[in-house]
């Protein structure tokens, strides 16, 4: 008896992979294993850099809030210390964008913490 193969559905999976393969450099678009192997590596790069763009913001807000709350005088250690004691429940982003957009209402709330 003849081996079945199905290279209907096997052909369909090699093309999946080498479409979203399109646009890489040299054998890495069209050659299936390099192109598999680049594949699977994107992905994991890509879980791992959607954890690092959440700690890069981070990181970014509160250097933003920190230029901010010198200009009044204050660290940004001591300026969300007197936040959470006072129960202001705005976080980082939020905190940063008033810095950065709107600073009367920043300096609002720096008054209110004083």
């Amino acid at each position: 008896m003849p081996r079945s193969v199905n290279s209907v559905a096997s052909r369909a999976r090699r093309k999946k992979i080498l479409k979203r393969t399109r646009g890489n450099f040299l054998s890495r678009k069209n050659v299936w294993t390099v192109a598999k192997n680049t594949y699977e590596k994107g992905l994991t790069y890509a879980y791992r850099d959607r954890k690092a763009k959440k700690r890069s913001f981070r990181a970014l807000w509160i250097q933003r809030i920190n230029a901010a709350a010198r200009q009044y005088g204050m660290t940004y250690s001591q300026f969300m210390g007197k936040i959470g004691k006072q129960n202001i429940g705005l976080n980082r982003k939020v905190l940063a964008d008033l810095a950065m957009n709107n600073p009367q209402a920043f300096e609002a709330i720096i008054n209110s913490v004083k």
